[in-house]
């Protein structure tokens, strides 16, 4: 497969039989949206963000060209779009536009819009397809890959929620070209993390040039990207409703998810996992796991990257007790993913609260 600049673009694949679907990395890969849609559908909602009006509105006009009806619902950015009212708003539209199990849905933008078009694909009709069309860093290497799907409520992030597998998931780096700085750094983190936890090469290309990397249309961040989404492709192939190495992937966001809670969402995702980092590296330093250099590591790679490395002080307290709402919490007893080393993550299970709180004072400022 090429993209419409001749470039060759990658496909992965994700998952096994009823569950599989493939992941197109390449840039200029409208097309490749129409392809994905089966025949047998007759209605297509877009649910997209403000950034990408203009996009899901030439999506719906090609639509319309096929043959198909194409409906447009737009909400809000980022965190403020998956709440209850948003994804009620989502029903009502596949209600009275009569969506049936033979139509579906597409999710165009960050990862809350994929995150939201996928949990209205998941539980309308007890579940219809969804295609996705990531269009920022975080929304390609993360959130549009695995099947997880979900809204927030007051008590958290993503604690309601359901595994719904998309029909296929088009990452077109064409569309990261015109991002702000600060949101292609954010979304580096989740990459940075897959170095961290399983490839290191990540962190070597890094390394070797950041401001390389943090250019949307070099090669090098084209091959990160790449890889970081072909690992998460091949940890969810194994492990689908993360009951086993999947866990692996939420490296740093235990704290990340408390912080973003903490702030009401006004934090970049990114941002906080990249905080989340730090704070998992100091705690496998401190426990005994991890070297001084690996943990230096951290800061050094994140920093490159323009990402923060601390949190304020005195709000320990406040994050502890977001933190024991986490997923990975089983009855009162944290459990953290840390590292022993670059590329070999383990489980750290209840550390102690005056380690926690040691490790918190070495990441605040």
């Amino acid at each position: 497969m090429t993209s419409h600049d001749g470039t060759a673009a990658t496909v992965i694949k994700v998952g096994e039989g009823t569950h599989s679907y493939s992941v197109t990395v390449g840039r200029g890969l409208d097309s490749t949206i129409l392809t994905a849609i089966p025949e047998s559908v007759l209605r297509v909602l877009i649910v997209h963000q403000e950034p990408v009006a203009g996009r899901a509105r030439a999506l719906a006009k090609a639509l319309e060209s096929d043959g198909r009806k194409a409906f447009t619902v737009e909400i809000p950015d980022a965190e403020q779009a998956k709440g209850v009212e948003t994804l009620s708003e989502l029903w009502r539209i596949l209600g009275t536009q009569d969506f049936t199990r033979s139509d579906l849905l597409i999710g165009v933008g960050g990862g809350a819009a994929t995150d939201l078009a996928g949990f209205a694909a998941a539980t309308w009709l007890r579940g219809i397809d969804v295609i996705h069309v990531p269009t920022t860093v975080a929304g390609m290497v993360d959130a549009a890959v695995g099947g997880k799907t979900g809204i927030n409520t007051a008590e958290g992030k993503n604690l309601v929620g359901a595994f719904h597998t998309p029909l296929a998931v088009i990452a077109d780096l064409e569309a990261l070209d015109g991002l702000p700085g600060h949101d292609v750094s954010a979304g580096l983190a989740e990459v940075a993390k897959a170095g961290f936890i399983a490839d290191e090469r990540i962190l070597e290309i890094i390394e070797a040039d950041p401001r390389r990397v943090l250019d949307t249309r070099a090669s090098e961040f084209a091959e990160i990207m790449t890889r970081a989404i072909r690992l998460k492709a091949d940890v969810v192939s194994e492990d689908l409703t993360e009951k086993g190495r999947r866990e692996i992937l939420n490296y740093g966001h235990t704290l990340a998810h408390a912080i973003e809670r903490h702030e009401q969402y006004t934090w970049r995702h990114g941002d906080a996992v990249a905080v989340g980092m730090v704070f998992a590296a100091e705690l496998a330093h401190r426990a005994g796991y991890l070297s001084s250099d690996v943990l230096s590591r951290h800061r050094s790679v994140l920093t490159s990257l323009d990402l923060p490395t601390y949190y304020r002080k005195g709000q320990f307290a406040e994050l502890r007790e977001a933190m024991a709402r986490d997923k990975k919490a089983r009855g009162a007893t944290l459990r953290f993913v840390i590292l022993e080393d670059t590329e070999k993550p383990v489980r750290l299970e209840g550390p102690s609260e005056d380690l926690l709180e040691e490790c918190y004072d070495a990441i605040s400022a």
